[in-house]
């Protein structure tokens, strides 16, 4: 029968933490009176972690599915897998780190009851570190100026999506993209709440400050031209000052004459225009390599095998 609610769960080197996460996972889902299904997505994990979802579909097939990839894609790109696997009316996604609590996920499924089709979630009080605390917020202030998507907390895995935003994000082929913003520019009425934010269970966090820059930047050039369009206005205003600074040594150079002092100046001058170059450079081979590799067509995932009540798991 088609569920509810589907859960899809990203995986990746998470066997210390597995078994914490089915016992509080399964027992919050049973308590909401609904059909569910959980969708675990392994991401070419290089643990234990296909072997012990494994065993976990073995014990409750009714309502658990495994989606294996080949290799390790991304976070993103195993969320992706798991909607398009999805049956239900309402997808959930949630970490496997239990740093969200799933006892929240009744929350979300009130609150899509409303009539929302698109519910992000604050973490009341956040338990990471104090850099990526800041970075976070930093980040986010930025994103929202550029793209215009408004997203309190948009590290925040625990969210809940309508079907009618799951299919669409179905039929987008991007190869790099951020799928929170993708729904939020999908959703005809989105909404965020509160909720609850744990330390994590076992394990350490995947993201380093390289990768939370890297996601955003990615964020930004995929949703939007907007830096191109700044760079290019730097570039107009950096012509007409450097004209001014030119026309300015010539008149000193014909009134004052020849002058030694200033070459230092003229140095910085022209490390920091270089500087200005070589970024914009950086920028425009961000979004050339975007087409890249969007045009070479390769497969964004490959799934090796998907474990559901039809399929035959052999004995290990």
């Amino acid at each position: 029968m088609k569920p509810e609610l589907s859960v899809v769960i990203p995986i990746y080197n998470e066997e210390a933490g597995l078994g914490k996460l089915f016992s509080r996972l399964y027992p919050a889902l049973d308590a909401l009176g609904i059909g569910y299904e959980i969708v675990f997505v392994n991401d070419g994990s290089r643990d234990r972690s296909p072997e012990i979802l494994s065993d976990q579909f073995r014990l409750r097939p009714d309502v658990t599915r495994v989606v294996l990839f080949n290799g390790n894609y991304g976070q993103h790109m195993a969320i992706l897998a798991g909607f398009e696997a999805t049956r239900g009316d309402i997808i959930v996604t949630l970490d496997a780190d239990l740093q969200n609590p799933p006892e929240e996920i009744g929350n979300l499924v009130a609150k899509m009851r409303e009539g929302y089709d698109y519910v992000g979630s604050i973490r009341r009080k956040r338990q990471d570190s104090a850099w990526r605390t800041y970075a976070s917020r930093a980040m986010n202030h930025l994103r929202e100026k550029i793209t215009r998507i408004k997203m309190t907390d948009q590290g925040n895995m625990l969210r809940a999506y309508g079907r009618n935003v799951i299919d669409l994000i179905n039929r987008c082929n991007e190869v790099n993209t951020f799928v929170p913003a993708l729904a939020y520019t999908f959703a005809r009425k989105p909404t965020e709440i509160v909720v609850e934010h744990e330390e994590r269970a076992a394990g350490e966090s995947k993201y380093s400050l390289y990768s939370l820059i890297r996601l955003n930047f990615d964020l930004v050039t995929g949703f939007s031209i907007m830096p191109l369009q700044l760079f290019s206005m730097l570039g107009i205003a950096l012509s007409f000052l450097s004209g001014a600074l030119v026309l300015l040594l010539l008149v000193r150079r014909f009134v004052l004459g020849a002058e030694a002092e200033g070459v230092f100046t003229l140095f910085a001058i022209s490390f920091f225009l270089m500087g200005v170059i070589l970024f914009g450079i950086g920028l425009l081979g961000e979004y050339v390599g975007r087409i890249y590799q969007q045009v070479r067509g390769r497969p964004r995932y490959v799934v090796q095998a998907v474990l559901e009540e039809s399929t035959p798991v052999a004995e290990s």
